[in-house]
């Protein structure tokens, strides 16, 4: 078969004359302006050529079936094919059935990840897929209608402070962490961060923007006339600690609202995903002289594991000191202390030092200063918890060592290492139970072999995210920590102070009962919590 693609999208287009070569230059430095465009997007959002024609000759450059889809176009429910996540992730809507055919509209049909995908999804149910290109815009647009039930709990028709109040209070009601409210060209826009992901919940004309900004700063106690970033809080809802964070932007001031639930109850190690077997809990975190780190990018549930780890611990006869950017969970019977410009971290933690502590949880090593500060306290009698950013737990180790602290420090201090990530939960009430495919069965023995570990897999199931009213269409429902424990036991000791390379260490680690994150999130999987398309959202398995 000729492949009809010969080169650049642009370029063809030119070549077979559906634009001119001024034309194309103007979208070029449209593009270079705005990078996340396709040129084909651009094409159309400057009206360089009409609709029909851009999306047709772009079929014919690929080799694929066209359509302008729009709402009229769809002729099921979308949400019982696949979930609203599924169709976020890979830009892809269902728009007709006929038997076993189904037709499925893509924004880019190149990305033969997301294409499979939702291949694989709908061979599952039974169902053939017929692929479709359309403009990325079409799609966003379909997805804004499907995204969730948060714009009808909104009340709209209130005025600002009776606005401002149904947000919050909808974003409570939906277990939302965040708030976004973003100005936009001619509109601004609310989303909700739930379970990690953001949602859209509703848009705003422009015309109110600014007696919604002005609303936000009085509640939350900022200047009314400065512009520049500020930091607020409000405290008008009883159960919550609401911390308002504002920053303008080309089109107005965008401010985000971190919602913080009063006296929370700290879920335990096990709720949280880490391992439920107590040897592996007394093992990693009943120690003194020592270390414990905790490893994962931002927002990834770090704090909330050193919570739990601290709450774990806590006795009457400890004296057990935080010191933290910003206190999240006030804990009766701890001293917390929360630094701010003033104060930091490096400073409180020699204060602290001085007040008899047995376990110092220091919210975050972010420089060398606090680090070797932190060291000292672990070499001399303290346990010492905090946190740091890297990919994984053996990572943690060549950060260190790019911090200053010296091989014989690292060895003889660090006692554990943790990484976690976090990743949803399928929700109970819409999951779809049915077997593992072969190439998922494949995939999940190779993965096992790859870390000396054996998957049961007789008798297994899982489950496709579905989508309902109770998860807001997204298939899943709250979410669990997976998790990686490295204890520097003498083996791996000695290879750190021998300047051993972090892929020594792994294969020494892997020899012992080291597992890294992909294994305790097959486990999760295997146990019907989660799925492998969200392990692979995570951590990239496909």
């Amino acid at each position: 078969m000729e492949i009809k693609r010969r080169g650049p999208i642009g370029i063809e287009l030119v070549r077979r004359g559906i634009i001119s070569e001024e034309d194309i230059n103007k979208a070029l430095d449209y593009q270079r302006d705005n990078p996340g465009l396709k040129i084909i997007e651009v094409i159309n959002k400057l009206g360089l050529c009409e609709e029909y024609t851009l999306i047709k000759a772009l079929g014919d450059i690929l080799d694929e079936k066209s359509i302008i889809l729009t709402q009229n176009d769809i002729n099921l429910n979308v949400l019982d094919y696949i979930s609203i996540d599924v169709a976020k992730q890979n830009k892809a809507i269902p728009f007709e059935i006929s038997g076993n055919k189904i037709k499925v509209c893509f924004s880019d049909t190149l990305n033969k990840r997301a294409v499979d995908t939702v291949r694989l999804i709908l061979l599952n149910k039974g169902l053939i897929m017929e692929k479709y290109i359309t403009f990325e815009k079409n799609i966003d647009d379909i997805l804004e209608s499907l995204e969730g039930t948060a714009a009808d709990d909104i009340n709209s028709n209130a005025d600002t402070a009776g606005l401002i109040d149904s947000i919050i209070k909808t974003a409570i009601k939906k277990r939302a962490s965040d708030i976004h409210i973003e100005p936009l060209e001619n509109s601004v826009r609310v989303r909700y961060r739930i379970d990690g992901e953001l949602v859209n919940a509703t848009k705003i004309p422009k015309e109110k923007q600014s007696q919604i900004i002005g609303r936000l700063k009085a509640i939350s106690n900022m200047y009314q006339e400065k512009q520049e970033s500020q930091d607020g809080r409000i405290v008008l809802y009883p159960d919550y600690n609401i911390r308002v964070s504002s920053q303008k932007n080309i089109y107005g001031e965008k401010f985000v609202l971190r919602l913080l639930k009063r006296n929370l109850n700290i879920r335990g190690l096990g709720e949280l995903g880490f391992p439920h077997d107590d040897k592996t809990i007394k093992s990693s975190f009943n120690k003194r002289n020592s270390i414990t780190i905790i490893a994962a990018p931002t927002g990834e549930g770090k704090t909330t594991t050193l919570y739990s780890i601290i709450d774990y611990l806590d006795r009457p006869q400890i004296n057990i000191t935080t010191i933290e950017d910003p206190v999240e969970i006030r804990i009766p019977g701890l001293n917390q202390i929360e630094i701010d410009e003033k104060l930091r971290f490096a400073d409180s933690l020699r204060t602290v030092l001085r007040q008899d502590p047995d376990i110092i949880l220091l919210g975050e090593i972010r420089d060398t200063e606090t680090a070797e500060i932190a060291f000292q306290a672990g070499q001399t009698g303290h346990y010492v918890l905090s946190t740091i950013h890297t990919i994984d737990s053996i990572e943690v180790i060549t950060r260190l060592r790019k911090m200053g602290i010296s091989n014989y420090d690292i060895s003889s201090t660090v006692g554990t290492l943790v990484s976690q990530r976090l990743v949803r939960k399928l929700c109970k009430k819409c999951a779809k139970k049915r077997e593992f495919t072969d190439d998922e069965k494949k995939l999940i023995n190779q993965i096992g072999e790859k870390y000396n570990t054996k998957f049961d897999l007789e008798g297994k199931y899982t489950y496709d995210a579905v989508g309902c009213k109770e998860c807001n269409n997204s298939g899943y429902y709250d979410r669990i920590g997976i998790f990686e424990v490295l204890s520097i036991n003498d083996d791996i000791r000695e290879l750190i102070v021998k300047d051993a390379s972090t892929i020594e260490i792994r294969n020494k680690a892997l020899n012992s009962d080291y597992k890294p994150l992909l294994v305790d999130g097959i486990n999760k999987v295997l146990d019907g919590i989660t799925n492998l398309q969200e392990i692979d959202r995570k951590l990239v398995i496909f």
